[in-house]
C-alpha cells in the first residue's frame, strides 16, 4: 500500500463513522506564540478541544503536515523525520475511549490487514496526578487483546501533554506491531528501541486540564485525539526496516544518485542521503506553504535557512557541488501537489528562494576554506572546529577530511563538548517558546482577538485600501502582531489616524456578533479572511457591529466596550510587500 492509498482509506473509514474531513491547517501556526511549527494534527484545534464549538460538529478527522525540530540532530537513523503527515479522528466532548479503541482496532486489523495476533498495546499506569487507566486495558481485553500483550507503563510513555506549561491532557493508549524480531532482553517490551515492537497509532483521552500551579482538574468537555504517522505506518505495511525504503523517498534517493554520479550508496553515506532527503521534504513544505516562510535569521525562516544549509553540506560529502534543491525540491512538488495544491501555486516562488539560499551558502563555504587555511598549520582545536561549524557551516566531517590531507588531527572531544553546549543554549531557547501553554485563552488574548479584526477593518479604511487583506498574525497575552499586504512604511500621521479610528469604535461599544455560515456564503457577504488560508465547508463569521465582518474561530469579547485603549507600538516591514504592526490594549 502506498501513501496515498492509506491516507484515502484512513479518512473514508472515519466518515463512515460520521466525522467531517477538515483541510490540513498551515505549518505556521496563526494565533500561537507557544511553537514555530505545527507540530501535531491537534495543534490547530485547541479552542475546540478547550470547549469553542467547532462548525462542522463533535467529529472531526484530517490529514495534518507537521513540522517537529526537536530532533533534528536525530535524523539519519531508521525513523526520525522533522517533515511528517499525521492522520487524526477527533471527539470534541462526543464519543470516548470505547469508541475510539474499538475503531482503532476495526481500522488496523479488518482494513489494513494487519494480524491481531501480532499486536501489543500499553495503557497509562497511573501516579499521584491521576489513577491507572483500567478502563483501556477492559476494552483491549474485550476485542481479544490478552493480557500478556497489554503493558502499563508510567507518564513518561503513555500520557500526552500539554504542549506547554497548561492546557488538554490525559492517558493515552498506543498500539505496536510485533516485527517478529528476538527481544533484546528479558525486558524489551512497547517502547523499547530496539525496533522489534513498532508504533503506528496512538489514542489520547483529554480528560484533563494542567493549570498554572501543576494541578490536574478534570475537563468538563472530554475529548479524544488520536494520531497515526503516514511514513512510519506505510514503512511498517511494506515490510520496511526504515522509512527511507518506502516510495516516499525511493525518487529523491534516485535523484541524488545522479546528482552524485553514484551508483549505489555506501553505509558511509546512509546518513547523509537521509538528511538531504528529510529536509529537502521539510523545507520544500515551508516554503511552499500558505504561509509560507523565506529563509532567514529568526523564527521559522532560521529553521528553513537550517536545513536548506545543512542538506548542502551533506551534499558537498556525497561529492555534489552544484545545484542540489531544486531537482529534489521538484520530486517533492510532484509527489504532494495533489494533496496540497498550494504547492504547486508557489512553485516559482519555491525555486527562486532555493537558489538564492544555495548560491549565498556556498559562497560562505568558500569563505570557510579560506577560515580553515589560515589555522591548519597546527592541529585543529574543539573550539576553531566549532567555529568552522557555528560560522560557516562546516560540519565535524568535512573539518577531519581537510585536516587529514594535511596530515594533521582535529579534537573531537572538544568540539563536542562546544557543541553540547550549544544545544543545551537552544534548547533552553525553545523551551522559553513554550512559557504559557497552547491552551492560553485568557480575557486579554480574546480582546486582543477582537481588537485585531477592529484594526485590519481601520487600515483599510485609513490608507483607502479595500485589498488590504491579513497576511498573518499572532497573539500573545501581552500584545497583537498583525501581518498585512501593503508596500511602503506607514507615516506617523497614518498611525495615529488608525490608532484613532480603533479607539472610535472600541468608544463606540459595538455588539460583538457571532453566526455560523456556509464558507462561500461568508465570502459572498463580504467576510474577510486570511489571504491563502484554508477554511472549512463551515465558518464562524464574527460581526463587529456594522464596522467589521470577518471569518475566525475566535475567541472574542461581546462587546468592544471591554477593550480599554488601544496603542500601536511598532510599525515595521516583515518581509517584501508585507507591513507588521505590533500593538497593545490599555
Amino acid at each position: 500500500m502506498e501513501a496515498k492509498e492509506l491516507v484515502k482509506k484512513y479518512l473514508e473509514f472515519f466518515k463512515s463513522k460520521e466525522h467531517a474531513m477538515i483541510e490540513s491547517a498551515s505549518l505556521i501556526p496563526e494565533h500561537d506564540p507557544t511553537v514555530l511549527f505545527t507540530t501535531a494534527g491537534m495543534h490547530p484545534l485547541v479552542p475546540f478541544l478547550m470547549g469553542e464549538p467547532h462548525p462542522l460538529g463533535k467529529r472531526l478527522t484530517d490529514v495534518q503536515k507537521c513540522i517537529r525540530t526537536g530532533d533534528i540532530d536525530e535524523v539519519g537513523d531508521a525513523s526520525h523525520l522533522t517533515f511528517f503527515e499525521m492522520l487524526g479522528n477527533w471527539s470534541l466532548g462526543d464519543y470516548f475511549k470505547k469508541e475510539a479503541i474499538e475503531w482503532s482496532f476495526e481500522f488496523l486489523t479488518e482494513v489494513l490487514g494487519f494480524d491481531a495476533e501480532k499486536l501489543s498495546v500499553t495503557c497509562f499506569a497511573g501516579d499521584d496526578d491521576a489513577p491507572r487507566d483500567d478502563e483501556s486495558a477492559k476494552i483491549w481485553k474485550s476485542l481479544g487483546i490478552p493480557e500478556d500483550r497489554i503493558y502499563f507503563l508510567p507518564k513518561e510513555d503513555n500520557w500526552w501533554g500539554p504542549a506547554g506549561e497548561t492546557g488538554p491532557c490525559g492517558p493515552d493508549t498506543e498500539m505496536f506491531i510485533d516485527t517478529g524480531k528476538e527481544k533484546c532482553s528479558p525486558e524489551c517490551r512497547p517502547g523499547c528501541g530496539c525496533g522489534k515492537y513498532f508504533e503506528v497509532w496512538n489514542d489520547v483521552f483529554m480528560q484533563y486540564n494542567k493549570t498554572k500551579e501543576g494541578k490536574y482538574e478534570q475537563l468538563k468537555q472530554k475529548n479524544v485525539d488520536t494520531g497515526m504517522g503516514v511514513e512510519r505506518t506505510i514503512a511498517m505495511m511494506q515490510g520496511k526496516e526504515t522509512v527511507y525504503g518506502t516510495g516516499l523517498f525511493k525518487p529523491m534517493i534516485d535523484q541524488l544518485k545522479k546528482l552524485a554520479g553514484i551508483e549505489n550508496f555506501i553505509q558511509d553515506q546512509t546518513k547523509s542521503v537521509r538528511v538531504i532527503c528529510d529536509h529537502m521534504r521539510a523545507a520544500t513544505f515551508i516554503l511552499g506553504d500558505e504561509r509560507g516562510a523565506a529563509p532567514s535569521n529568526v523564527d521559522q525562516g532560521y529553521i528553513l535557512r537550517r536545513f536548506i544549509r545543512r542538506a548542502i553540506r551533506h551534499g558537498k560529502l556525497l561529492g555534489i557541488e552544484g545545484d542540489l534543491c531544486r531537482p529534489l525540491a521538484k520530486i517533492v512538488i510532484n509527489l504532494y501537489k495533489e494533496r496540497y495544491p498550494e504547492l504547486d501555486k508557489k512553485t516559482e516562488f519555491i525555486m527562486d528562494e532555493f537558489l538564492k539560499e544555495e548560491k549565498k551558502f556556498r559562497e560562505t563555504l568558500e569563505k570557510g576554506l579560506k577560515e580553515f587555511g589560515k589555522i591548519a598549520d597546527k592541529d585543529i582545536s574543539g573550539e576553531d572546529a566549532f567555529l568552522l561549524f557555528q560560522s560557516y557551516g562546516f560540519p565535524l566531517e568535512i573539518t577531519k577530511e581537510l585536516a587529514n590531507e594535511k596530515g594533521i588531527k582535529v579534537d573531537e572531544e572538544g568540539f563536542d563538548k562546544e557543541f553540547k553546549k550549544h544545544q543545551e543554549l537552544s534548547r533552553k531557547g525553545a523551551e522559553q517558546r513554550f512559557k504559557g501553554g497552547l491552551s492560553e485563552a485568557s480575557d486579554m488574548t480574546a480582546k486582543l482577538h477582537t481588537a485585531t479584526h477592529l484594526l485590519g477593518e481601520a487600515l483599510r479604511k485609513v490608507l483607502g485600501d479595500p485589498d488590504i487583506k491579513q497576511k498573518g498574525s499572532n497573539i500573545t497575552p501581552e500584545r497583537l502582531r498583525y501581518d498585512f499586504n501593503f508596500d511602503r512604511k506607514l507615516t506617523d500621521e497614518e498611525k495615529k489616524a488608525v490608532e484613532d479610528e480603533v479607539n472610535k469604535q472600541i468608544e463606540a461599544g459595538l455588539d460583538v456578533r457571532k453566526e455560523e455560515m456556509k464558507l462561500q456564503d461568508a465570502l459572498d457577504a463580504g467576510a474577510q479572511s486570511e489571504f491563502g488560508a484554508k477554511y472549512p465547508e463551515k465558518v464562524w463569521v464574527y460581526s463587529v457591529g456594522d464596522y467589521s465582518k470577518e471569518i475566525c474561530m475566535g475567541p472574542h469579547v461581546s462587546n468592544t466596550s471591554e477593550l480599554g485603549h488601544f496603542r500601536i507600538k511598532k510599525e515595521e516591514s516583515s518581509s517584501a510587500g508585507v507591513r507588521r504592526i505590533k500593538a497593545v490594549l490599555e
